[in-house]
């Protein structure tokens, strides 16, 4: 069975109409529960009737973390190579009609990127582009990588979907993981969402995680953008679909992130405004649901809440990162795919992290490591 098959068995209003009916009790249950919880216990922690449950939450969802984890949280940076785009995504701002001016890094603009993050003290990277399959490619994927094997220990990308021959090209360059977020998997809203450009095939995106399992990928990040559509019924067909590819593609890692939408040029507000407090439990909830996952934040989030979420399940978090092309070395002008909001630089978010008393990991993997 494909993810296609298992999904289409779901209903987004049953599952909608699930969550808002759960009780006191549910949540109850799902909290006393000792060993791995279901999705039936995901969806109650989800719900509105788990809120008054949050310091319970939080509680459970830091020994969880240190138990599993550590007190440690590894940083990485985001390098955006190209803001070239194809696809027209309301939410944006690289959709294709935005008149923004497009840059794409040459070789010696990539090294210089790169020889930047570096002296920051990062060996995480997470190279980013826009959708653009004539500019931005493979090819150009395998440079931006054989580049980036001089500098970082683990190299992650975050591009348009690709087919599985060529995923097994880049891990066979040094590539290690791969977020592909679904973005909302309300199906309907989806194509209101992608109206132009491959992105607008769901099916194909949808199938992504898939391919990239039968690369033999070490790391998938998945994720819902925040703020598209109900976050908590997209948050429960993230962990459905995590459970699939779980089970399916068992030796690989998994990371899950949440990207709350946030401003950038010629894009419209969030149609679902989700509040610092419903977040913190969304976090704590995948924490409680999976103590294996990674969970990831972003810099989209201002520094106060990101300060308290480090020792709520947080295990891996950018830092001092920078949106457009060329960022890093003010290159060129270019637009910012989005804003962000924690503005501190690594070596800061850094102390703070020791001063919670957690170790900063700068480095994430050795494939000598590898079994």
């Amino acid at each position: 069975m494909s993810f296609i098959n298992l999904f289409e068995q779901f209903s987004w209003d049953e599952i909608q109409k699930d969550i808002a009916s759960k009780k006191n009790t549910d949540v109850e249950n799902a909290l006393r529960k000792n060993g791995k919880r279901n999705l039936e216990d995901f969806k109650a922690l989800l719900s509105p009737a788990a809120l008054p449950y949050l310091e319970e939450m939080a509680k459970q969802s830091h020994q969880l973390t240190i138990s599993r984890f550590g007190k440690t949280i590894q940083m990485y940076a985001p390098v955006y190579l190209s803001n070239e785009c194809q696809n027209i995504c309301t939410y944006c701002g690289f959709s294709y009609t935005n008149k923004i001016k497009r840059i794409t890094l040459s070789k010696a603009d990539i090294e210089k990127e790169y020889a930047a993050i570096k002296a920051l003290g990062f060996e995480h990277i997470l190279l980013v582009t826009g959708e653009a399959n004539q500019i931005v490619n493979t090819e150009y994927f395998i440079q931006a990588i054989e580049i980036a094997k001089k500098y970082f220990s683990f190299i992650s990308i975050e591009v348009q979907p690709l087919e599985q021959n060529e995923y097994e090209q880049l891990i066979a360059n040094g590539l290690h993981a791969v977020l592909v977020y679904q973005e909302t998997y309300h199906h309907a809203s989806y194509a209101e969402y992608h109206p132009k450009g491959r992105k607008a095939n769901f099916n194909y995106r949808l199938e992504t995680p898939d391919r990239l399992g039968k690369a033999g990928i070490h790391k998938i990040g998945l994720g819902c953008l925040i703020g598209l559509e109900d976050w908590r019924v997209d948050s429960f067909f993230t962990a459905l679909h995590l459970q699939y590819l779980e089970k399916k593609y068992w030796k690989t890692k998994y990371a899950i992130s949440f990207p709350r939408l946030r401003p950038a040029s010629g894009v419209a507000e969030p149609k679902v405004i989700v509040k610092d407090r419903e977040l913190v439990q969304l976090i704590c909830a995948w924490r409680i649901f999976n103590t294996e996952v990674e969970l990831s934040l972003s810099t989209r989030e201002n520094q106060n809440l990101r300060d308290h979420l480090f020792k709520l399940g947080i295990t891996t978090t950018s830092a001092g990162s920078k949106t457009n092309p060329g960022g890093y070395t003010d290159l060129a002008e270019s637009l910012e795919q989005f804003e962000i909001s924690d503005e501190r630089t690594p070596k800061e978010i850094s102390k703070v992290i020791e001063q919670l008393g957690y170790e900063a990991v700068w480095k994430d993997w050795d494939a000598s490591l590898s079994i």
